[in-house]
């Protein structure tokens, strides 16, 4: 696991645990980490990691034509 240290600005309010799983949404949310992996990033479980998502304006849900595609054949 690789270690990245950031300077946030102190007109950020956000605490370091909102930055992290504001950084794990949007990895999941772009399809770069599974919800397991990103729940992990966010240091919490796969289901509060899930219920959480809609706060971060990201959907449990994929909008691809693909994925869509893909769960209909699949179903």
């Amino acid at each position: 696991m690789r270690v990245l240290h950031l300077k946030i600005p102190d007109s950020v309010e956000k605490n370091d645990n909102e930055l992290t799983m504001m950084i794990a949404a949007k990895l999941y949310e772009d399809g770069v980490l599974s919800s397991g992996q990103a729940a992990e990033l966010a240091g919490l479980s796969k289901r509060s990691f899930i219920e959480l998502l809609g706060k971060y304006g990201v959907s449990l849900f994929s909008s691809s034509l693909d994925d869509l595609e893909s769960d209909i054949s699949n179903a």
